[in-house]
């Protein structure tokens, strides 16, 4: 199953949980998060392991730079 269908039966689900009238809203609010999120996530996780690895990088040129400290 894709993630968008996936997605748009979670979001169904709560929406009838939650008491919703029609659980299609639940199910269109579901499918975008989905779609959003497999945007979203790949570039968020790209940026951490980047961020870090500068950072490790920085802090390893700055431990060789001073081998005394």
């Amino acid at each position: 199953m894709s993630a968008t269908t996936v997605g748009g039966l979670i979001g169904a689900a709560i929406d009838e949980v939650r008491g919703g009238d029609d659980p299609a809203e639940g199910a269109v609010i579901g499918a975008v998060t989905a779609n959003v999120l497999k945007i979203v996530l790949p570039v968020v996780v790209t940026y951490a392991v980047g961020w870090a690895t500068l950072r490790g990088l920085a802090e390893l040129r700055h431990r060789l730079a001073s081998p005394g400290s």
